[in-house]
């Protein structure tokens, strides 16, 4: 496991976050949604917030490899063992075949639509959040995978 890539993975979320949220992007739109105001905002314990999101994004990097890259898929199903010798000659026939940015793109993409859109769009919708709330956020998830995927599946 490349733990320098999930780390990048992680700090990914934060900077797309810098541009998703800011007021010139979505910032505005999402704190008119969210009823989040400057002031409110800024009550905030910021070292809480910042500390648990950069928690929250370490552990979704770190699933990540089991979603985006397949080689993991083919080590768990032989029990963990890498040196299966089926393993060993199933990844040297087919490993690395799809060890791309765009790969991992495309699996975020995919986690992205079928997996936070309907678990952020049923919270909002409970919440009696807007539509422009829910593709805001899930939006910004889907993006946030997108670039973890890419990241992790380029850089095994």
């Amino acid at each position: 496991m490349n733990f320098l890539a999930i780390l990048v993975a992680a700090l990914s979320t934060f900077a797309l976050g810098a541009i998703w949220y800011n007021p010139k992007v979505f910032g505005t739109a999402w704190m008119q949604e969210s009823g989040m105001t400057e002031e409110k905002a800024k009550k905030g314990n910021m070292a809480k917030i910042f500390g648990f999101a950069f928690l929250f994004a370490i552990l979704l990097a770190f699933i990540m490899p089991t979603l985006v890259i397949h080689e993991t898929g083919v080590i768990q199903a032989a029990g963990g063992d890498r040196m299966d010798p089926h393993v060993l000659a199933f990844l040297k026939a087919h490993g690395g075949k799809f060890s791309s940015f765009k790969h991992g793109a495309l699996h975020g993409a995919v986690l992205g639509v079928f997996f936070v859109l309907p678990v952020l769009g049923t919270n909002s919708l409970f919440e009696q959040r807007s539509w422009k709330y829910i593709f805001i956020n899930a939006g910004y998830w889907t993006a946030s995978l997108i670039i973890m995927g890419g990241i992790l599946s380029a850089w095994q």
